[in-house]
């Protein structure tokens, strides 16, 4: 529906129920040729350990393993800010995908090595979240 790029996410807004679009978001991670290593349900931790009320948010943490070899071959410690986050969240009856930016992220580790592998993740991601908010 609409795409904006702020300083660290690629995101969009779908007209797709909250469900279709957590579905449409996995699969196009596959596509793109990224696993789901976990699942976080924000909603439902929220509700169990404070008991507070909250829209539907889900975090994927999604790996794509050359490009993980890749990265953490250049850049060990790079693991403190893996796996890819993909985020799919309702807000005011609207439902949201967004993706971290690799590439702004590159200044904190400060290794140009990665400047190859970050462009190339931002790429695919950027894809993930306009196909899937398509639909």
């Amino acid at each position: 529906m609409s795409e904006v790029r702020n300083s660290y996410t690629l995101s969009s807004t779908t007209e797709l129920l909250f469900a279709d679009a957590v579905a449409c978001v996995r699969e196009e991670l596959g596509d793109a040729g990224f696993g789901v290593l976990c699942k976080m349900d924000v909603q439902a931790t929220l509700k169990e350990k404070l008991e507070a009320e909250r829209e539907p948010y889900i975090i994927l943490g999604a790996c794509n393993p050359p490009l993980a070899h890749a990265a953490l071959g250049a850049e060990p410690k790079l693991g403190v800010l893996r796996p890819c986050n993909v985020i799919v969240y309702q807000q005011h009856g609207l439902t949201h995908i967004a993706a971290v930016d690799a590439e702004p992220l590159l200044p904190l580790v400060g290794n140009d090595e990665l400047a190859p592998t970050a462009a190339e993740v931002r790429r695919r991601l950027a894809a993930v979240v306009d196909r899937a908010a398509a639909g």
